[in-house]
């Protein structure tokens, strides 16, 4: 940690289950029930015929890729994912959802690789597998030494943050919740008696007032609060009215950082009040190469986000993005021309929040705060 700084790693979607979990070292049953593939080895055949041979298996790191050495070289106090996966050999497919993600236990040493301090768990895929699988995907977890947050075997445990010291005595919090805007189902929320995921039902003040309460009550001076969240659509750069206040209500409340993901794509980022919203940070790490109908978002570029804060206010010193590109399932370092393409997407809809992104040293991008008089 810098004198000063805290400095955070948010990473989005990492689905390391369906294709990926078919190229690692230990695959599990590749079994589907979705609508047209019944064979997860397929995505890796779409993944070959759109870039090229995949050798299998492969090593542990190998899905990472070029990530791990920037992740290396930002050297972070804190890397906080959100694991869109179970962690399972076992469990049954749960009914009416049409997508399923189930990752072995024996592959887990892939997400160990790239060193998450915590694994955000509200989300849409981590309850595939039902109860069972969600025990299972707790105890790997927990085996590993890998912290986690949102899900729990009662509402009391998935509501917990993850607690994470820092060495100057500090801490950040990382609370994850979902909504059902993001796929979630709803009878997936955690209850006195039920294991679950937490589940808030909609981005509202109520909603909001309740969790300052939560935040109320764990917070110690100096501690640095980041709010991970799973919400909204798949697809599209549009941020609603309702979110917007949402996230506001929250930073207002003493988030510093909202983390927000779900879309498969990155969506704008605002600074609010001097601290962070990341409103969706697109995926990670995933299959979906050669999927086709959704190219105009290009989500094969994919971002690292990298958050620096002071460690005694929460403020946001500064925040950089190194983008990336999936192929042949393993991330590599976007190209110029990709990477100013991003930069201009994200630059064009984060200008709403008078907030713009512009091109840094080494191909990252940076982020640029409202000025006085502009939005915040």
């Amino acid at each position: 940690m810098h004198e000063g700084l805290v400095t955070l790693f948010l990473g989005g979607d990492v689905m390391l289950g369906r294709g990926v979990d078919q190229i690692l070292p230990h695959p599990g049953d590749p079994t589907l029930w979705e609508t047209y593939i019944h064979d997860a080895r397929d995505y890796v055949d779409l993944a070959e015929a759109a870039n090229g041979p995949i050798p299998r298996p492969v090593g542990v790191r190998w899905p990472w890729g070029e990530a791990l050495a920037v992740l290396d070289e930002a050297a972070p106090d804190v890397r906080v994912v959100n694991l869109e996966t179970s962690v399972s050999g076992d469990g049954d497919f749960v009914p009416r959802k049409a997508v399923h993600y189930r990752m072995s236990p024996a592959n887990l040493p892939c997400l160990a690789a790239a060193r998450p301090d915590v694994c955000a768990l509200a989300n849409n895929h981590v309850l595939d597998f039902g109860p069972h699988g969600l025990r299972d995907t707790l105890d790997a977890l927990a085996d590993a030494g890998l912290r986690t947050a949102g899900a729990g075997p009662d509402e009391e445990w998935a509501k917990r943050p993850a607690i994470v010291p820092l060495g100057a005595g500090g801490r950040v919090l990382v609370f994850s919740f979902g909504m059902p805007s993001s796929g979630i189902p709803k009878d997936w929320a955690a209850t006195g008696q039920r294991a679950g995921v937490d589940v808030v039902a909609e981005p509202s003040a109520a909603a909001a007032s309740a969790f300052a309460e939560r935040l109320r009550q764990v917070r110690r001076p100096g501690d640095i609060a980041v709010a991970s969240i799973h919400w909204g659509p798949n697809w599209g750069y549009a941020v609603s009215r309702s979110e917007v206040r949402f996230a506001h209500a929250l930073l207002d409340a003493g988030v510093d950082i909202l983390h927000g993901h779900s879309s498969h794509h990155p969506r704008p980022l605002e600074v609010y009040r001097d601290r962070l919203i990341l409103y969706g940070c697109g995926d990670l790490v995933d299959d979906y190469e050669g999927i086709g109908g959704y190219e105009s978002y290009r989500d094969d570029l994919r971002l690292l986000y990298l958050v620096s804060v002071e460690a005694d206010t929460g403020r946001l010193v500064g925040a950089r993005m190194v983008p990336l590109q999936a192929r042949r399932m393993r991330l590599e370092h976007a190209s110029p021309k990709d990477t100013e393409w991003l930069r201009a997407v994200l630059d064009r809809h984060s200008r709403a929040f008078g907030t713009r992104v512009d091109g840094g040293p080494g191909g990252t991008l940076t982020l640029r705060p409202p000025r006085a008089g502009e939005r915040t």
